[in-house]
């Protein structure tokens, strides 16, 4: 459902003149993504399983396709397989800890601080992130930083989350109240600024919650991977288990089930 707000309201809520504050006017803008997603059906998301395609780019052209199933418990869990033509990787997180696991070559270790903190930097810029408010529990501050080209003869609300740590994210809001696009800045192993971002697009109803079936990632405006969910289900009953790293590769069963 699209909510239309005379511009005469839009002008009094975005305009600092009014007193509106910069914060009051993003979680405004976070209430209005949120009744377009799904309101209460969306923040009572618990888990997520989700199924597909993961598409590798290098030099901004598709290379390599696994496919994955992803699982998730909120705030700060996640586990995921990738096969490909006998290939077969599971990388799991809990919270600031991980292991990861390769059986074509035998491996089964703790995840870097590396590893880890891209995981950290992946739940930050979250959509879920975002719009529970997660993002409270680190103390991070938002605020609407206004508007920005979308696209074409379109402009996009910008909400921003600063984290006390230096870290920034902006969350771009289309004009039909759709989370677009998350951009944030990072640096290479040669300390150089790369500014990176996804796109969220083709948006399905799946129980009673609007969700982006495709995920592209850039690095400095080239294409770097995308995700194309076939399969996604919400609030599926996860044990707690399936996350603790086992003592050898022999105790993963054949296939990551729940």
């Amino acid at each position: 459902m699209k909510i239309l707000i005379p511009f005469c309201l839009l002008f009094f809520y975005f305009n600092p003149a009014f007193g509106q504050s910069s914060s009051n006017a993003a979680e405004l803008l976070i209430q209005r993504v949120l009744n377009k997603v799904g309101n209460q059906k969306y923040l009572q998301i618990r888990t997520i399983v989700g199924e597909g395609n993961f598409t590798l780019f290098r030099d901004g052209t598709p290379y390599k396709t696994d496919k994955f199933l992803d699982i998730i418990t909120l705030p700060n869990r996640e586990i995921t397989e990738f096969k490909n033509s006998g290939e077969r990787i599971i990388q799991a997180n809990i919270a600031d800890r991980g292991w990861f696991a390769d059986f074509s070559r035998n491996i089964l270790r703790d995840q870097t601080e590396d590893e880890t903190s891209n995981f950290k930097k992946s739940m930050r810029t979250s959509l879920y992130n975002l719009l529970m408010g997660y993002w409270k529990l680190e103390k991070a501050t938002l605020s609407h930083i206004g508007k920005r080209p979308g696209d074409i003869g379109k402009r996009n609300d910008v909400i921003k989350l600063s984290y006390p740590d230096g870290f920034e994210i902006e969350f771009e809001i289309s004009d039909q109240n759709l989370p677009v696009k998350v951009i944030y800045k990072t640096k290479n192993k040669e300390g150089k600024e790369i500014i990176e971002y996804d796109r969220y697009a083709q948006f399905v109803e799946i129980q009673g919650i609007l969700t982006p079936m495709i995920i592209d990632h850039y690095q400095n405006d080239v294409p770097t991977w995308r995700v194309n969910y076939i399969n996604v289900t919400y609030n599926k009953t996860i044990p707690e288990t399936i996350f603790q790293k086992p003592r050898n590769l022999k105790e993963i069963k054949k296939d990551l089930k729940i």
